[in-house]
């Protein structure tokens, strides 16, 4: 078994709620959630990042205005709607759940295991 496929495989499962997170903080351009992605060991190429954005916004959950540049471009920044913020807040909810089973599991004294597993054998 390939350890990086699953521990990608683990990344993109939480992808699109910390993108959501970041948005939900504010208006934010695509290079600054590439840039506190990065920050937070959590890397992104902007390859993946803009189809990512672009199924939200079709979704509903964001939106985003043109805001003219002095030094190239317009840029896109992006809100999340209310629509939006009630998706993350549910998402939020599925998450803590997840969080604590997982941890609840994996928190787990592993010598207690072993001492009920040896007095069943």
């Amino acid at each position: 078994m390939d350890i990086q496929n699953t521990q990608s495989q683990m990344r993109k499962g939480v992808l699109e709620f910390c993108i959501l997170s970041i948005i939900k903080k504010g208006e934010v351009y695509p290079s600054d959630i590439v840039e506190q992605m990065k920050n937070a060991n959590l890397h992104i190429l902007e390859g993946t990042l803009y189809p990512l954005l672009t199924r939200l916004k079709n979704a509903g959950l964001l939106t985003y205005r043109w805001v003219e540049s002095n030094s190239g471009p317009p840029r896109k920044y992006f809100v999340m709607t209310d629509t939006g913020l009630a998706f993350y807040e549910e998402l939020a909810r599925t998450w803590n759940e997840l969080a604590d089973a997982v941890n609840a599991i994996t928190q787990t004294n592993n010598n207690s295991n072993t001492t009920e597993n040896q007095t069943q054998l």
